[in-house]
């Protein structure tokens, strides 16, 4: 089994930013895409963004379009989740998570999740 290791949560006021990081270790076969899902409290998980590994392609959520930007640096198996201009309603635990894909049904369909890491944003 492989694992998803995230980093860089914290507590954050409104307006203010978080760098989310996910690596990536230990997988025997190779994966197309990489994802950020996250849980508010008491609600389902909900997907934020996903990025296409060889390709570099990307997909956002509308609640945070023009506020967070994927990437990734592949020598490293390492995505990242740069988070600006955050809001209350952005408060839950981020998870990293391999998806099937990032189009469609397969965006939900996830093959590997990290532990998560707790992003609150509050004043």
């Amino acid at each position: 089994q492989g694992q998803l290791v995230e980093s860089g949560g914290g507590l954050v006021q409104p307006g203010g930013s978080l760098r989310l990081s996910c690596a990536a270790s230990g997988f025997s076969n190779r994966y197309g895409a990489i994802a950020w899902y996250r849980q508010p409290p008491g609600k389902e998980r909900e997907g934020v963004s996903c990025i296409r590994w060889n390709e570099g392609s990307t997909t956002y959520a509308d609640s945070v379009k023009g506020r967070f930007t994927i990437s990734s640096d592949n020598a490293k198996n390492t995505v990242y989740l740069q988070m600006n201009s955050l809001k209350p309603e952005d408060t839950g635990v981020y998870y990293c998570a391999i998806p099937a894909g990032c189009s469609g049904s397969a965006y939900s369909v996830i093959r590997s999740w990290g532990q998560g890491t707790q992003v609150t944003v509050s004043s």
